[in-house]
């Protein structure tokens, strides 16, 4: 949560391109399906755009893709999705980005490696609703297995639609120290065609 600029944060989700996919959901859910596009940046990672291709179908989504620094969300737009870094290296300042989709409505999602946040402005302060990304840039070695946990983190008025776990610290009936694990608990829209 420090390092997203958001106050809501989980790491259990299975890698960056299932997070990416997962906030694609929440974005299209939060917009109760009422718009069909997901404006996606041209330089997300490769596995990233393969999956969200993969679950964008069945859902009825539709993934339109453009270079970075033309992204333009219209009203038929739910969510915009870039990758910072991109998957070139390059670094880019989506505060106008997120402002935009705002404008018209949409949600902005950053992807956003945890390590270069260290050094970067956070996709929160940028004005992003969603970041997501993968933990493995804080060192678990790929031989341990993997994927590696991807982060989902976003505002707390989504926590009912956040996927995975969180983990809560609170005080049992003693007043002694507890901590509880929220499941997600998602809506889930079934698009359905008129005849």
């Amino acid at each position: 949560a420090d390092l997203t600029g958001l106050p809501l944060a989980n790491a259990s989700l299975l890698d960056e391109g299932t997070a990416a996919a997962e906030a694609m959901t929440m974005t299209y859910n939060v917009a109760r399906g009422k718009r069909s596009v997901f404006l996606v940046a041209d330089d997300c990672h490769p596995q990233t755009l393969a999956v969200l291709a993969t679950r964008a179908k069945p859902i009825g989504v539709e993934i339109r893709m453009s270079p970075a620094e033309r992204l333009i969300a219209d009203e038929s737009v739910f969510g915009v999705l870039v990758s910072n870094p991109s998957t070139r290296g390059v670094v880019r300042d989506f505060s106008d980005v997120c402002e935009q989709a705002h404008d018209v409505g949409a949600m902005a999602v950053i992807v956003a490696d945890p390590l270069a946040l260290t050094l970067m402005k956070s996709p929160g302060e940028m004005g992003a609703d969603v970041a997501v990304g993968s933990t493995q840039r804080f060192g678990v070695p790929m031989g341990y297995g993997g994927p590696h946990a991807a982060y989902f983190a976003t505002h707390d008025r989504h926590k009912r639609r956040v996927p995975g776990r969180l983990i809560g610290q609170s005080r049992d009936s003693r007043g002694k120290r507890a901590l509880r694990m929220a499941l997600q608990t998602r809506e889930q829209h079934i698009r359905r065609d008129k005849a």
